[in-house]
């Protein structure tokens, strides 16, 4: 060993500080050389900013990139930048002290108005090591932007470096990596380009492997909007998209507080959940200072925004030092936060000034905002504002807001009306919306089963009490003409007494299927229909729960009450059957009940009922 060769014990208790950091620190070995180019990167900011403040003379020709080369033949990795370099004080206090931040130090040395212009990530001791996981030696060659001797460090990870002039370096820093057995495939160019592409593809320098840019792409989340055209902004949502579509919208917002923040959110034009391709993973990314920290985060955004494409940079997050995790709950939520009320803020605009483009989103993606509402308390409200239904008021596909509905409510309205089935044709056609037709009160059609979750979840919207139609204690509005909602029906109506002796005969064939037979109030045509005697509970979300197939959901469903239309002639002439031949009225009775369960989403005996219904037809045959 030459006179000249300086050998040293690391600080701090080093060897175990450096088994922490080598095996126990970083989950994903890839990581070493996102800490090592975002460490060149910081060297290449300070350059970047001394030249600003004070003339360069050594080197000031040499661009400044970051140049990488693997040789997969000696199974050697070597990373070059053209930065600030380091002195040999600065190489033994930055490499030979675990922990120690060369770029922390360098902050506290920066006046306030200088730190708006510096952008640094990480802590360049912790970071350096993680070289280690990877490398059975390394060597550190450096020389100073001022033009002094350059020197070598070099370790093992053992517990000692050492410390060597190293003549003929420009300037910066060049890091040597001799490659353990089982990590060699880091010298392959294709496994550079991965990692390089993966982790650190929008470092505001270049990045050279084998000669070749690999960051082609910009951060054009950090820049002006009116600096971006279209075309940028599409290519670059195809980049983080990994797809060749365009996108249906996007949001690119900054902010300053609670947290320094800028986004660039896209929602695609397709859902590949309802498309059967499985649960969609986070789609957005989470960047420090341009670097990647998580890739597909779950904890930027709630789940129910997961369908969203893009990138997240923010400066103000604290991370531990292998940059691995949040280190701070409190303002991980905050961050959150911040998110999605802008994102949702940015929904309610777009559903004012592009309302097409809004329906062409929520017909794709609404479900997500549903899974909001009955999810995530916070935003429930926020949410009610972007929900689309079809409505007695809207023409064909047509949707409305529950804004819309509100604001069109007549005087003495107080609740929002609504009810779940298959499809519009089948609403209009059933018993439930007769009497809103007659009483000319707009009632929304939920056409998804989770809709009355949802709209059970919300509660209510803007003061007024969501209400579903197949509610037993269902109380509409009075009539404007009470007699005109009358007229053509006295005469005609089964007599009080003996409608009501006909309900608890129907009660007593229906049996324990049925909790009460009652008059209705609300039928106009139909001679009958199935209503939900727990008010909190509908038939729809009754359908849900059976699909699940569970035994405690089925307990939950409850008894149902049946109305009867004392105007229905089907009705009127059942009182009278059941007086002449019981056994023929109870099989009407019971179809009566099958059909007006059909006509509630419910499941019957099939096999029954095609039984029934034949005995009826058989009957009817012999009357010829």
């Amino acid at each position: 060993m030459s006179e000249q060769t300086i050998t040293r014990e690391f600080q701090a208790k080093t060897r175990k500080v450096l088994d922490i950091v080598i095996n126990s620190l970083y989950t994903e070995r890839d990581i070493f050389l996102r800490e090592l180019v975002s460490n060149a990167a910081d060297a290449l900011e300070k350059f970047r900013h001394q030249s600003l403040v004070q003339k360069v003379t050594f080197d000031e020709h040499v661009p400044l990139e970051i140049t990488i080369d693997g040789d997969d033949k000696k199974h050697i990795l070597t990373i070059t930048d053209t930065g600030i370099g380091m002195t040999l004080d600065e190489l033994e206090t930055n490499l030979g002290t675990i922990a120690h931040s060369g770029s922390g130090q360098f902050w506290e040395n920066l006046a306030d108005a200088a730190k708006k212009d510096v952008n640094l990530i990480g802590q360049f001791g912790v970071g350096f090591y993680s070289a280690f996981m990877v490398a059975k030696k390394v060597r550190v060659q450096s020389r100073s932007w001022d033009g002094g001797e350059g020197h070598e460090w070099e370790s093992d990870g053992g517990g000692t470096y050492t410390v060597k002039p190293c003549p003929g370096l420009h300037r910066g820093t060049k890091i040597i990596l001799e490659l353990k057995d089982d990590a060699q495939d880091y010298a392959i160019k294709y496994t550079i380009e991965r990692i390089i592409r993966q982790y650190s593809s929008f470092v505001p320098y270049p990045i050279l492997v084998d000669g070749k840019k690999v960051n082609t792409v910009q951060a054009i989340w950090a820049r002006s909007k009116g600096e971006i055209s279209e075309e940028e902004y599409t290519e670059f949502y195809k980049f983080v998209s990994n797809t060749t579509e365009e996108p249906l919208m996007r949001v690119h917002f900054s902010a300053d507080a609670p947290l320094a923040i800028q986004a660039l959110l896209y929602v695609p034009r397709e859902n590949f959940e309802i498309l059967g391709l499985g649960r969609a993973q986070p789609g957005v990314n989470l960047y420090c200072q341009k670097v990647l920290i998580d890739q597909h985060s779950e904890h930027i955004l709630p789940e129910w925004l997961r369908f969203l494409k893009g990138v997240v940079d923010s400066e103000d997050l604290p991370l531990n030092i292998s940059r691995q995790a949040l280190q701070d709950n409190a303002l991980v939520f905050k961050l959150r936060k911040v998110l999605t009320k802008r994102f949702i803020k940015f929904l309610k605009e777009q559903a004012k000034e592009a309302p097409d483009t809004y329906l062409a989103f929520w017909k794709t993606f609404g479900i997500y905002l549903k899974e909001g509402i009955t999810s995530d308390f916070d935003y429930r409200e926020d949410l009610g504002e972007l929900l689309r239904f079809q409505s007695s008021r809207s023409e064909g596909e047509g949707l409305v807001s529950l804004a819309d509905y509100a604001g069109r409510m007549p005087e003495g309205q107080d609740k929002i009306y609504y009810i779940n089935g298959p499809s519009r044709e089948a609403l209009e056609r059933g018993p439930y919306v007769e009497m809103f037709r007659k009483r000319n009160i707009e009632i929304l059609y939920t056409l998804e089963p989770i809709d009355d979750f949802v709209l059970n979840h919300l509660g209510e919207f803007d003061g007024k009490k969501l209400v579903s139609a197949d509610r037993a204690d269902l109380e509409l509005p009075e009539a404007a003409d009470k007699e005109d909602e009358t007229a053509g029906q006295q005469g005609e109506r089964l007599a009080e007494a003996d409608a009501e002796s006909l309900c608890a005969w129907m009660k007593e064939v229906l049996g324990e299927r049925i909790k009460e037979v009652a008059l209705s109030r609300r039928l106009v045509d139909s001679p009958a229909m199935i209503v939900n005697a727990d008010s909190y509970l509908t038939s729809s979300m009754e359908r849900v729960l059976r699909a699940t197939a569970r035994e405690d959901h089925l307990a939950m469903s409850g008894k149902k009450n049946m109305e009867i239309n004392p105007a229905s002639p089907l009705i009127k002439k059942l009182a009278r059957l059941r007086e002449a031949d019981q056994d023929f009225a109870r099989d009407i009775t019971e179809q009566i009940y099958d059909n007006a369960m059909i006509q509630a989403g419910l499941l019957v005996d099939s096999q029954q009922m095609v039984s029934r219904n034949y005995r009826i037809l058989e009957r009817m045959a012999g009357r010829e």
